[in-house]
């Protein structure tokens, strides 16, 4: 089954993860470890946004707009780190509003890795993340009611949109190796039933 933390192991990834290391002097690996503990968290917080009519209505707004989508995947290269720093402070702001900081000194605590930097790599994967989601959204046709439905496929909880989201990570080239050792941590869905990462930090049920 498909996931966004797949992302890690791909071109797309790797030339992110490259980007990211230059705008923020850590390496690779923090990079990487960083990544896959915020991808999640950004998803289930967009999981509970779109419980509301307003907050699904204001996230398919959002992937509709032109400047999320392929001409972002297309160009990740050569895309200014700040541009994409700058844009995705916007993003954390409708999705954490206040918890934002303790998402950043969460991850930051628990992987050792400078606060300023967990928050620039943050803001920097917030417009991939949003790209990669309005792709597959135009790529299916899905509407605000199928929000939830292309959210779960991306976090690795549904094969719904298994097909396009390999298609869109993996740019047609089907190495769909799959990487969901973390989701447990973070969503909580482990064999001790403790409550997950993302439960705690967003007030989850």
């Amino acid at each position: 089954m498909a996931s966004i933390l797949d992302l890690l192991h791909t071109p797309m990834g790797e030339d992110f993860i490259e980007k990211a290391s230059v705008s923020t002097s850590e390496n690779k690996d923090n990079i990487s470890t960083a990544l896959g503990m915020a991808l999640p968290i950004l998803l289930g917080a967009m999981q509970k946004n779109i419980k509301t009519d307003a907050g699904a209505e204001s996230l398919n707004k959002a992937l509709n707009d032109d400047k999320h989508g392929d001409a972002l995947l297309s160009n990740l290269k050569s895309v200014k780190a700040s541009d994409m720093s700058s844009e995705g402070e916007k993003i954390l702001g409708h999705l954490l509003g206040g918890k934002q900081d303790m998402v950043t000194k969460t991850i930051g605590s628990t992987l050792s890795i400078k606060e300023s930097s967990v928050s620039n790599i943050i803001k920097m994967a917030a417009p991939l993340l949003m790209s990669i989601l309005a792709s597959q959204k135009s790529k299916e046709n899905v509407q605000s009611s199928g929000l939830g439905s292309l959210l779960d496929s991306v976090m690795g909880s549904s094969r719904a949109h298994d097909a396009s989201l390999i298609e869109t990570l993996l740019d047609k080239d089907g190495d769909g190796n799959v990487i969901d050792d973390v989701t447990g941590i973070i969503f909580g869905e482990n064999k001790k039933g403790g409550r997950g990462l993302l439960d705690g930090m967003l007030g989850g049920k």
